[in-house]
């Protein structure tokens, strides 16, 4: 029996319905099968799902640098050999000359030496980016000696941020927002936009600035479940709360229940080790904005700050760049050790 031309149209309908919605989900790192591990107690939500898609496109983007020689120890240190090396002169020569090799590739490996030195006189100190990078040097070592409670033994590096970019992938300044009409029609209270800092949620689209730079109060939760007066925050600061904590989960590629029980969220006791990691993460992140990168605004041109005259800050992002451990957890510092303390 021949179909009717309205059964042909229906089938060539459904047809490419299944087509189109398979190319859809070929295109979707979501898509099955992904796997779960439980990270806390049994039915309340604690676990951790990951794609092998997206853990082997981050593998990639978290591989770190191969090394380029062992450098020799021994010899003149580098500020008797060398002008007006400041924080690095009790390295060796070939110390010396390795890591400035290995933080050209880091930072500049387009611009080569010329991104912070004026090739003319190696010791001048007329472009900008050689001052940045003797304070980014001594925010690397405070990082690695005083904040061990949130990056342990792993440490940080100058790639670690800035993976191979002068400018860290990711980064923020005080955000203006868009445009908005007069009156209380244009009225946002920052949020409602869609902000891909947060998550393209609804939430405030700039929690960067009350708690990264500034120390707001982040815990919101009530002791009570109706309002008694006990509890000064209001819906306005919880959606605040909420805007940080979406941020680190796309951050460090993990949800809630990473650090969280969800049966209670604000309960310390039945939180995860992870928990008391980011507590001390947000103050690192806070310490570097303030002491070491806030004081340079002065240093860098117009065409380095944010829209408001702010130079560019940290958040979580600079360094996890979408997994829970920078660079997955492997350690530089065994390879340059000495970006792991300070001269004595």
């Amino acid at each position: 029996m021949k179909q009717s031309l309205s059964q042909t149209g229906r089938a060539l309908t459904a047809t490419a319905a299944i087509a189109l919605g398979a190319l859809v989900l070929a295109g979707c790192w979501e898509r099955p099968p992904t796997k779960s591990e439980q990270q806390g107690y049994r039915g309340v939500g604690m676990e951790e799902v990951e794609n092998p898609r997206i853990e082997r496109k981050l593998a990639k983007l978290n591989q770190i640098p191969e090394v380029p020689y062992e450098p020799d120890l021994e010899g003149p240190r580098a500020s008797e050999v060398y002008e007006n090396v400041q924080v690095l002169g009790h390295l060796s020569e070939d110390q010396f000359n390795r890591l400035m090799l290995s933080i050209t590739e880091w930072v500049s490996p387009e611009a080569g030496c010329a991104y912070c030195h004026n090739e003319e006189n190696l010791a001048d100190d007329s472009v900008y980016t050689k001052i940045v990078t003797r304070r980014m040097l001594q925010m690397n070592w405070n990082i690695n000696e005083q904040w061990q409670d949130h990056v342990a033994d792993v440490g940080v590096t100058c790639y670690t941020c800035h993976r191979g970019n002068p400018v860290p992938q990711y980064v923020w300044a005080i955000d203006p927002g868009p445009r908005a009409a007069r009156g209380s029609v244009g009225y946002r209270n920052q949020q409602n936009i869609a902000a891909e800092d947060v998550g393209l949620t609804s939430m405030p689209y700039d929690p960067f600035e009350p708690f990264l730079a500034e120390a707001e109060p982040i815990r919101v939760a009530s002791d009570s479940a109706l309002p008694d007066g006990s509890n000064p925050a209001d819906i306005q600061q919880t959606e605040w709360t909420y805007s940080l904590m979406v941020h680190m989960s796309v951050a460090l590629g993990e949800n809630c229940t990473a650090c969280h029980n969800s049966r209670a969220f604000r309960n310390w006791d039945q939180s995860s080790p992870k928990r008391t990691t980011a507590w001390y993460g947000i103050r690192m992140v806070r310490d570097i904005n303030n002491d070491y990168i806030e004081p340079l605004n002065p240093v860098f041109p117009d065409d380095r700050k944010g829209p408001m005259g702010d130079v560019l800050k940290t958040n979580c992002a600079t360094c996890h760049q979408g997994v829970g451990k920078p660079l997955n957890g492997v350690s530089m510092l065994n390879d340059y050790p000495e970006l792991a303390t300070a001269p004595n």
